[in-house]
């Protein structure tokens, strides 16, 4: 009893502190590693009515918010140790802190993927430096307000919580004082009652007597304690009217709650008849008997209905206790579920707010049902030129959405990942975009996440560009070949002219000069027709190496004449689909250009190996290296550094490259030069 008085006024205190809370500053926590910013900030957000704390630090931050609580926190990005970010991280992943808004500050960068980053450790806000003071102020009055009204909605929860436990403390009180009423009354009724009450054990040992004992049986009290019931009785009648001392045990089972009658034996030895009526009861698992000797039957009942009252009423107080103390523990658990659901869902929406309306990609959320639009952002907006009220709950015309591949219109039915297609926009412009589709469900219906990445200015970029490549191209070739072939036919031309004029005819060394002119314009006309992309080439699979082997006896005499030197460093390779003819000529073109390059003693090294699914040739010199200049021109053609050259050998090894699939990279520097000719082995 004094342990439930105890807890009651415990829970009475816990009451009052809640009750009394006082009005507070509201807390501001400034972080920045640089005081100035901090003064300026403080100027900025001095008032009476928030009390500014500041922190120069992650970790002084992070002290801070074990100290006390704050409704907003603004934090500077770059810090020495402990970054905003990393510390932003650490405020999240604590409990008491996970839901304390952070604003950042910085001056360093404002990128997508900074400030994306910012939000991704918990940030709800960027300010970039220098800031407007009026407009920060602004938001921190707001996120102040944010926080001073959820604090006056925990305070009403509280004040509800503590009118219900007084309501419940109340009756409490008023069930403790009723059990202390019977309890004082049974100490009394058994101290001034003149019937004997006796207690016992499962084997027959008096417990305890009343005072009753001494006036009704003689004995005192600790004569009795101990000693078997039995010595008070001379004999006990059962229901067949036997009676013996020994039946007393036997007749307790069968009349718990019964009267007997008795014949009751005093100190003296002299007896008297008595009704006897025993109750069974326990104590922390224990049994016991209580065995009340009376003389008038009547009192002796109105005692067992007491007890039997004061025993319901005990059960039904802590029945009744334990039900409301479950059902406050019921309510306070689902009061803070209620709540995390809450912020969560208000969290989660205003991130995917965000992140839908600044996406710069076209993206629309569309019923799945009835294909109608359900939103679109505005990006999606700008771009076709419709309005949010033209679009809203109106289907969708799929014939807008062109499949690049198949020209037909798209299925959003079947996911796509970055499919290219050709889509309309309001005032019939055709764009160019990449599709992507995902089936998510928003409830209460699903829907088709559709998002359109428009690359049609990057697509009239490259046709631009190709164009004037294209173009560019023609200019050099045109020149090119004016120039190469006008010299010849400038030579013909002008013997030509002396030959009419002389009866006598030309002369042997003039006609051969005039056909070796003749000869070369057709050379650079064969050389020329060679770079043409629709040049039918006749491949057939055969081994790099064997080519390389019978090319090689022309290539070491071409460096054994310039005083050079020449190797082979063939691997095994897998066989390839080539042109012979045409891998004979890159090789040949590449070999000559190598051996120009070098001086007397120089080294020109035929290596072949396969490397993932790739066979590699590669051919290395130990020239002076090319310069930068060259390196961007080299494949040009009509481009040359050579004083006889046509500028078209590395332009055709380059065309054969293509006509093959295969790759030229080259590496060079002051120890030479290597081309490296990647072939397909598949």
């Amino acid at each position: 009893m004094e342990t439930v008085t105890k807890n009651l006024m415990q829970q009475k205190d816990c009451t009052i502190n809640l009750n009394s809370t006082t009005t507070q500053k509201v807390n501001i926590l400034m972080v920045d590693n640089h005081p100035e910013n901090l003064l300026a900030l403080e100027a900025v957000l001095s008032s009476p009515h928030y009390n500014l704390v500041s922190a120069t630090s992650g970790n002084a931050a992070l002290k801070s918010l074990l100290k006390q609580e704050f409704a907003v926190i603004l934090l500077d990005v770059q810090m020495p140790g402990l970054n905003g970010f990393e510390t932003a991280k650490l405020i999240k992943a604590r409990e008491k802190t996970k839901h304390t808004p952070i604003i950042f500050i910085t001056a360093i960068s404002q990128d997508m993927e900074h400030v994306q980053r910012g939000y991704s450790v918990g940030a709800i806000d960027y300010i970039f430096k220098p800031f407007q003071p009026e407009t920060l102020k602004q938001k921190i009055e707001k996120f102040v307000e944010i926080y001073q009204k959820h604090k006056e909605e925990i305070s009403k929860s509280e004040l509800q919580r503590s009118a219900e436990l007084n309501e419940v403390n109340k009756k409490l009180d008023e069930t403790t004082l009723d059990l202390q009423r019977t309890e004082a009354l049974a100490r009394v009724i058994s101290e001034t009652l003149l019937d004997t009450i006796v207690t016992f054990d499962c084997q027959g040992c008096i417990l305890s007597v009343n005072p009753a004992v001494k006036t009704m049986f003689g004995y005192r009290e600790n004569e009795l304690v101990g000693q078997p019931i039995s010595n008070l009785f001379l004999k006990v009648s059962g229901e067949d009217g036997n009676s013996c001392p020994d039946l007393f045990f036997s007749l307790i089972n069968l009349s718990l709650g019964s009267v007997i009658e008795a014949v009751a034996l005093r100190k003296d030895e002299s007896a008297f008849p008595a009704d006897i009526q025993i109750g069974e009861a326990a104590v922390e698992g224990q049994p016991f008997f209580v065995c009340t000797i009376r003389n008038v039957t009547e009192r002796k009942q109105m005692e067992e209905v007491k007890k039997q009252q004061f025993n319901q009423m005990e059960k039904m107080v802590k029945d009744r206790t334990l039900e409301l103390l479950l059902a406050n523990e019921q309510l306070q658990i689902e009061i803070e579920e209620r709540k995390k659901i809450a912020d969560h869902l208000f969290v989660s929406q205003e991130r995917f707010r965000k992140i839908f309306e600044s996406c710069p990609s076209l993206v629309a959320l569309i019923s799945l049902k009835d294909k109608t639009y359900l939103d679109v952002n505005t990006s999606w907006i700008n771009v076709t030129g419709y309005s949010y009220d033209e679009l809203y709950h109106q289907k969708i015309n799929l014939l807008d959405f062109i499949d690049e591949q198949g020209d037909n219109s798209i299925n959003l039915e079947q996911p796509f990942r970055s499919k290219k297609i050709r889509y309309k926009t309001k005032h019939g412009e055709i764009r160019a975009g990449l599709l992507s589709t995902e089936m998510i469900d928003i409830q209460p219906e699903p829907c088709i996440l559709f998002v359109l990445t428009d690359f049609t200015e990057r697509v009239l970029l490259e046709r631009e560009m190709s164009r004037l490549d294209r173009l560019n191209l023609i200019g050099e070739m045109a020149a090119g070949i004016a120039h190469e072939i006008r010299n010849p036919m400038t030579t013909v031309y002008g013997f030509l002219q002396v030959a009419r004029g002389n009866r006598e005819g030309l002369p042997k060394e003039i006609v051969d000069l005039m056909l070796e002119e003749l000869s070369r314009a057709n050379s650079i006309i064969t050389e020329f027709l060679n770079l043409a992309k629709n040049k039918v080439s006749y491949k057939k699979v055969q081994n790099l190496n064997t080519i390389i082997e019978a090319l090689f006896p022309l290539i070491q005499a071409e460096a054994l004449r310039s005083r050079k030197q020449a190797d082979l460093d063939l691997h095994y390779c897998p066989d390839i689909p080539v042109d012979e003819k045409e891998i004979r000529q890159l090789i040949l073109n590449i070999v000559l250009n190598g051996l120009d390059s070098m001086s007397s003693g120089g080294k020109l090294t035929i290596k072949t190996y396969p490397e993932e699914q790739a066979v590699i040739l590669e051919i290395k010199d130990q020239g002076k290296g090319i310069s930068l200049e060259i390196l961007e021109k080299i494949g040009t053609p009509f481009f040359t550094t050579k004083e006889n050259g046509t500028g078209l050998g590395l332009a055709i090894c380059y065309s054969v490259a293509e006509r093959h699939q295969a790759d030229i990279d080259i590496e060079t520097g002051d120890e030479g030069t290597t081309f490296f000719i990647r072939f397909k082995s598949n």
